[in-house]
């Protein structure tokens, strides 16, 4: 007996939770005041409700105010730091050969040689006790909720990191020095930098790397042709590469936040272009660019003229085959809907199902869950309902911050400090190539899927009935990644409990991108972990199954490609482009990847 959550079929209608986007036809002026308001503040904040943040400080302050117990601790590890830190710099100079603390493994700031001289290495032991305080203080007060405490420790962490030294001119060594070197020529290049910077952002230009990595230029160049188009979704199918190809086609489902081309990046790590390699029929999904007339698109839209449109569409290229689906990040969250639509009607169309980096189960999001309670969402609302979608860079703005000690004070100091331009690659370009979210689907998949967690619930409803990922019987291959902020492996792992299939759970190095885009490289440090668990097989928690899930150097994409032949049939002619109908319209990658 397999330990599977228990089938959600039968009470799915209990307790519906389809909430719908307030209706914006005829708002109140006084209502319509507090959501341009709302619409204003959020040009400030990054589309961050300042109710649910000081919510959060609230709810923590006052629990730490009536609790003097915890008042007392933590008064004691400020004084234990404090003194910790006097002894070690009691030593002079040479404290430089020593540390009282040393940084989180993945914090680099402080790595430079220049970091080990005094005074500078006593502000770094000085700025991480008080990092290690701060978030002694806002954890493990009684009575906060857990929400709230991971908000307040998240933001005050922020907070912390504006004030880095490592972020100031006089406060960083590196920087001192290299002013000495060049004799302030870095400080006049990087405020060159940064007037470059804000002139761009002035004038609506997109980053240079978009200038160096075009689509169907640089990056998406794997050959094909459009076959189908419809309002929402292009479908590309590419040109064989070999004599012969499996029998079942490839579709690619790629999330609709994002540019399809991160699978088909530049020749030498392209997922594309290696599965064509390997003699497989590939088609993708790539989603149009939505604007304010598409503010009442929904999820239901995206299901049907999407994925289901997409399936439609190989079977008419490729009559009575079988398809073999991907989906990466929503785009598999989105496809696993699909599967367990199709399941549950008696359609078989599909051969096998990949999930990439996607979340079925959404009570553990990561940090991406800061920002997802019924104040931010309601927030989200309004902003989105002045211009009837969610603008890319507000999104952008969001997973920015997540890592905003790499991706925003590290990029500052390297650019406008140091005077050195950061390198850019294809997938830099293509996180900048920010796409938009209709503003009824946006909040239908954030209240339905992340708020009230409706999929793995057995609430959540295709043609006007729910649909139970348990109805799922094709082999499944699922993929984490170690180091993923969005969907955390953990969360992408309790697929276990919700599918009675055959599943393949791969984990492998990386984070929620370059996890993926993981191509065969000599001498690249990449390992994966894969374990196959079928569906009579016993429940194993994350843990155990890391320690016991064998290892292996290398790429996943071989692994996974073996799972693919694993599962596909014969080999046939390839199929034409087009099918019998030799649909053009047009080559790859198409018009809609193009719509900024």
């Amino acid at each position: 007996m397999s330990a599977k959550m228990p089938s959600p079929r039968t009470p799915a209608s209990a307790q519906p939770s389809q909430p719908a986007p307030r209706d914006d036809s005829q708002p109140s002026a006084l209502t319509q005041l507090d959501r341009s308001l709302h619409a204003q503040l959020a040009h400030l904040t990054q589309g961050i409700s300042p109710t649910s943040v000081v919510g959060a400080y609230m709810d923590w302050f006052t629990h730490l105010a009536i609790s003097p117990g915890r008042q007392t601790e933590l008064l004691l590890k400020a004084q234990r730091k404090a003194a910790r830190l006097a002894l070690h710099a009691a030593h002079g100079p040479d404290s430089c050969h020593t540390a009282c603390i040393d940084p989180l493994p993945q914090d680099r700031r402080f790595d430079a040689p220049e970091w080990r001289q005094w005074p500078y290495h006593l502000m770094a032991q000085a700025f991480l006790l008080n990092q290690q305080w701060w978030h002694s203080a806002t954890s493990d007060v009684p009575g906060v909720s857990a929400h709230h405490e991971h908000l307040a420790t998240f933001f005050t962490r922020q907070w912390l990191d504006m004030c880095s030294p490592s972020n100031f001119l006089w406060t960083n060594p590196e920087v001192l020095a290299e002013t000495a070197r060049s004799g302030g020529a870095n400080l006049v290049q990087g405020a060159k930098n940064r007037a470059a910077d804000l002139l761009r952002l002035a004038n609506g230009q997109p980053p240079p790397a978009m200038q160096e990595f075009r689509p169907g230029h640089e990056v998406a160049i794997t050959p094909g042709q459009v076959v189908f188009r419809n309002h929402l979704i292009e479908v590309i199918q590419y040109t064989p590469q070999t004599s012969t190809v499996f029998a079942e086609p490839v579709l690619m489902v790629p999330s609709w936040i994002m540019k399809f081309y991160i699978l088909d990046l530049s020749p030498h790590n392209s997922l594309v272009r290696y599965l064509v390699e390997q003699g497989h029929t590939v088609f993708m999904v790539s989603w149009r660019n939505p604007d304010g007339q598409d503010r009442e698109l929904g999820m239901d839209n995206y299901l049907q003229d999407g994925v289901m449109a997409a399936l439609d569409a190989v079977g008419d290229i490729m009559p009575k085959r079988r398809v073999q689906a991907l989906g990466y990040c929503l785009g598999g969250t989105l496809l696993s809907i699909a599967a367990a639509a199709l399941a549950r009607d008696g359609d078989e169309r599909l051969k096998s199902v990949t999930l990439l980096a996607s979340e079925l189960d959404f009570t553990e999001p990561g940090e991406l869950g800061l920002f997802i309670d019924e104040s931010q969402l309601a927030y989200l609302d309004d902003v989105m309902g002045e211009k009837g979608y969610l603008d890319g860079k507000q999104m952008a703005g969001a997973f920015a911050m997540l890592n905003s000690r790499d991706l925003v004070w590290s990029r500052m100091e390297h650019e406008y400090l140091m005077g050195r331009p950061l390198p850019v690659s294809d997938l830099i370009a293509w996180n900048a190539d920010a796409t938009r979210m209709p503003m009824r689907q946006h909040h239908e998949y954030l209240h339905q899927l992340y708020l009230h967690n409706d999929l793995a619930e057995g609430r959540y409803r295709v043609g006007g009935r729910p649909v139970a990922l348990t109805d799922i019987r094709v082999p499944v291959f699922a993929l984490g990644t170690q180091r993923d902020t969005v969907s955390p492996w953990h969360s992408v792992y309790k697929i276990h409990l919700l599918t009675d299939t055959e599943l393949t759970f791969c984990l492998t190095s990386g984070g929620h991108n370059v996890g993926v885009v993981n191509p065969p490289e000599p001498g690249v440090p990449r390992s994966y972990q894969i374990a196959q668990h079928a569906a009579s097989d016993r429940y194993q928690d994350p843990e155990a199954w890391a320690a016991t899930a064998p290892a292996h150097p290398g790429s996943w994409w071989p692994a996974w490609t073996q799972w693919l032949r694993h599962q596909s049939g014969r080999r046939v002619a390839p199929p034409a482009l087009g099918g019998a109908a030799a649909t053009h319209l047009g080559d790859a990658p198409g018009r809609y990847v193009l719509m900024t």
